[in-house]
Order: structure tokens, then C-alpha cells, then sequence
């Protein structure tokens, strides 16, 4: 499968988009004084960059897929910038770092994809080309990235030789969120405040209205009224402590990360639906049981209900639900106890690839930390260490060899090395309440794929 039979909304991909601004010589950051050659500049799709080539470069590059999404309007300048000084290891460890800030904020897989595919070409186009090529996605970048490989990694002639998902968010945009519409009814159906009954009515799916102007301290607020989240468990009324265990037992959402899920269930959720499917609904929890409360009953009789468009469903699940169809090497790392993209993300992508017939190329590593994109970064330099050897050697890694290599990259950083090489995570449905129809991986088949970019006119537009 090619860039251009998949991407009727991509720009241009049959040809690097030109630069409109550099790349010009930059000042790298102080992670990377004196120990590379930076440059910053802007394609022509409007989307910032950096690039960072090391002294000592090793001739391959890592192609870096943010997460978030961010919600800026723009194409954010400090966006690659922080990145890279978040990643610099990379570079330290001799890899040449490419990182697109994309064209526009907000919701679009695909986009993200383009214009990380599109930073590749510029790079060649002004350095050469690598020996080695990778891509690497974080987070939301994880789903990015993935999209990377199975558009433009695909077959003899990709131009990627492996990519390395880390926290990834990968069980795609029609599934992946379905534990934030259950925390998004949930929430209301005990807080009542999102919205008040004195303000103007939505449906939930919303997420927010689109004129709203509620601000993220706003939400915390409420969020705080209701539940007293981060109050000390002696400071709470016992109707916010029911309402918080209630929330908590039903969702399944960690205690320390209720408020950010609630933030995208409220602002990204509304990016999604307003922004880049004109209003249409791509959520439904219409038979969902709900379960774990004080009183399941009244829950499931009172919290709001809807069913998606159909139409929104598929624009999603073309523009972010993976197919699993890779030829290349996949290298993933998760932890295991990560409070925003559950570690059952990992047995959503690996059922997607075996149900592809691809997860020969899958090896999935995790380690016993509790951060959600914030693994060691000794953990960092030997998975991508790990990749590469895959690559050149055509040697297969496992969980055991990946665990056991890393603290010679611990030696030099000291951030530890925390891989559980017997972890095998539980069904993305022991952790995420399914919808009818939807236990069968992947959500996308390549062969729907296909059939969707022939009919022209689906996704979310870039």
C-alpha cells in the first residue's frame, strides 16, 4: 500500500514539500551543547520543524512524531524544539532527530503523518539520505507513527527501515477514547456541573460546546466542586468522596490522571466533533453497561445515552485506527502501569497486527514504571539501540534481550532500567467497555482501507 492510494486528503505526496523557511542553522539545546548542528525552519504546508545532526553522526535518522494532540490554531514554533531537548538522547547516542510541530494543531492522525513524511524528504533532499531511517512516536505519536509505517513504510521500497512506539496511544481514534465517553457521562450523571442545568444544554458528545469559553482552570474547578480530587481525603464532604470512588470504580481511570482525561473528553473531544467532522458524532455508549458504582442500577438508568453517526465513525477510523499491515520492524515499550494510555493499548495493537498476519515484525517490551511518556532515558538509548541492531542484523530481539542490554546504557545515563520481560497485558476489553461489534482487531482492515481512499472524500481533512 502507497502514500497515494491511502491519502485522498494528503497534500502533495508524491514529491517533498519545498521549504518556505530553511532549514537555517539554529542554536540546539543546552542537552546537546557542543555535541551537534541544529537547524529550525517551516514547510510548505506551514508546519515547523527542527533537525539535529550529531558530530559524530552515525548515519541513521530518527524521525520524531509528537503527541498530544495540541490544540493550538498554528503550527506551534516551540513545539519540535522542546522536543528534541526532550529526546536529545538521541542524538547523544549518535542518531540524527527530525521533528515536525505539524502544519495546525488539533485532531488529524493522518496529518501528522504527512507532515512527519514530509520532513523525511526535506531532510534528504537538503543532507542525503540516511543509512538508516526510523520513526519514533510517543503518546498520541504512537498511533502517528504507526500511521508512518503502514502508509508510507510499507513494501520493498519504504523508505523506513523500523519504528519505535513508546506509551503509545494505539488502539485508534473509533476505540481508543471510549473510556473518556464513558468518563464524560459518568462524570455528568454525578456532578451535574458539566454542564450546570442553569447553562445552555448539549450532548455530551460534544465534549464541550463549540462557542464555550471555559478554560482548562474552569473545568478544574468543577471538577473540584464535585469531587475534590485534589483536596486531602480528610478535606472532602462524603458526597464528594462518593462521587470521586464512583467515578473512579466505573471508569477505571486512575485517581492522579482524572482531571486530564476529563480535560479531553471536554477540549479535544470538541476539537474532534466541531473542528474536523463539522459537528457529526463519532462516539456511542448506547448499550453499554455500566458497573462498579454504589448503585448500577440507577447509573445505567440515568446516564445519558447516544449512538454515533456512522459516517463520523468511519472519517475517524480512516484518519487514526491502525490496520496492523507492517513489513517493517516494530519496536514498542510501555509501562505498566501507565495512568493515560493503558498498557492494554499494547494487546489492542498486537491482536490489530495479528489480525493483519504481520506480528512477526511486533516485539513488545514493558517496564514497571507508572508515568505516561516518562520513561527512563536509559530505557530510551537501548530501545532504539535495539531497533537499529534489528535492522542491521536482521536478528529478532525479544523482551528478555531488550531487558538485558539496558543497563549498558544505564551505565552511562543512571536512570535506570525497569523492563518486565514476563508482562503480557490483559485484553483491551478487561480495561475498556466495548461497544457492540467491536472485539474484533483491527478496527480498519487494510482491505477497508483501501476501498475508503478509492472512494475519495473520508478522513479528517489536514
Amino acid at each position: 500500500m502507497t502514500g497515494i492510494l491511502i491519502g485522498p486528503l494528503l497534500v502533495a505526496l508524491g514529491s517533498p514539500a519545498a521549504a518556505t523557511a530553511g532549514p537555517d542553522p539554529a542554536p540546539c539545546p543546552a542537552s546537546l551543547s557542543r555535541q551537534a548542528t541544529c537547524y529550525r525552519g517551516q514547510d510548505a504546508n506551514g508546519a515547523h520543524y527542527m533537525i539535529a545532526i550529531p558530530e559524530a553522526w552515525n548515519g541513521s535518522l530518527v524521525m520524531h512524531a509528537h503527541g498530544g494532540p495540541d490544540l493550538t490554531e498554528e503550527s506551534d514554533p516551540e513545539r519540535s524544539p522542546d522536543d528534541l531537548d526532550r529526546w536529545s538522547v538521541m542524538v547523544r547516542e549518535g542518531y540524527a532527530w527530525a521533528g515536525s510541530a505539524y502544519r495546525r494543531g488539533g485532531y488529524g492522525t493522518r496529518m501528522g503523518a504527512e507532515d512527519t513524511e514530509n520532513l523525511r524528504r526535506l531532510f534528504v533532499e537538503r543532507f542525503g539520505r540516511p543509512q538508516r531511517t526510523f520513526v519514533h512516536g510517543q503518546s498520541w505519536g504512537g498511533d502517528v507513527a504507526a500511521k508512518v509505517a503502514e502508509i508510507y513504510g510499507h513494501g520493498p521500497k519504504s523508505p523506513y527501515d523500523g519504528v519505535l512506539l513508546t506509551s503509545g496511544v494505539l488502539a485508534g481514534g473509533s476505540r481508543g477514547y471510549d473510556y473518556r465517553v464513558d468518563l464524560r457521562v459518568v462524570y455528568q450523571y454525578y456532578c451535574q456541573n458539566h454542564p450546570r442545568p442553569s447553562e445552555p444544554q448539549y450532548p455530551l458528545w460534544m465534549g464541550l460546546r463549540k462557542s464555550s469559553t471555559m478554560t482548562t482552570e474552569g473545568l478544574r474547578a468543577r471538577l473540584r466542586e464535585c469531587t475534590g480530587y485534589d483536596a486531602k481525603p480528610e478535606d472532602r464532604t462524603p458526597e464528594q468522596q462518593r462521587n470521586l470512588d464512583d467515578i473512579l470504580a466505573v471508569t477505571k481511570i486512575p485517581e492522579r490522571t482524572l482531571e486530564s482525561h476529563l480535560r479531553f473528553a471536554t477540549f479535544t473531544f470538541r476539537d474532534i466533533v466541531h473542528n474536523r467532522l463539522g459537528g457529526r458524532n463519532p462516539f456511542g455508549n448506547r448499550n453499554v453497561r455500566y458497573s462498579g458504582s454504589h448503585d448500577d442500577k440507577a447509573l445505567n438508568a440515568g446516564v445519558e445515552r447516544f449512538s454515533p453517526d456512522q459516517s463520523a465513525v468511519r472519517d475517524l477510523s480512516f484518519d487514526s485506527d491502525v490496520t496492523g499491515a507492517v513489513s517493517i520492524p516494530v519496536l514498542t515499550v510501555h509501562a505498566i502501569d501507565d495512568p493515560t494510555a493503558f498498557v492494554e493499548h499494547e494487546a489492542a495493537y498486537r491482536a490489530s497486527l495479528e489480525g493483519a498476519h504481520s506480528d512477526e515484525h511486533l516485539v513488545q517490551t514493558f517496564t514497571r514504571e507508572s508515568e505516561h511518556s516518562g520513561l527512563s532515558i536509559a530505557e530510551y538509548a537501548n530501545a532504539i539501540s535495539a531497533l537499529s541492531a534489528w535492522v542491521r542484523t536482521g536478528v529478532k530481539p525479544t523482551a528478555a534481550s531488550v531487558a538485558a542490554s539496558c543497563p549498558a546504557f544505564d551505565a552511562t545515563y543512571g536512570t535506570g532500567c525497569f523492563h518486565d520481560p514476563g508482562f503480557v497485558p490483559a485484553d483491551y476489553a478487561s480495561r475498556v467497555l466495548p461497544r457492540p461489534g467491536a472485539r474484533h482487531w483491527p478496527a480498519l482492515t487494510a482491505a477497508q482501507e483501501r476501498a475508503l481512499a478509492r472512494r475519495g472524500g473520508v478522513g479528517i481533512a489536514p
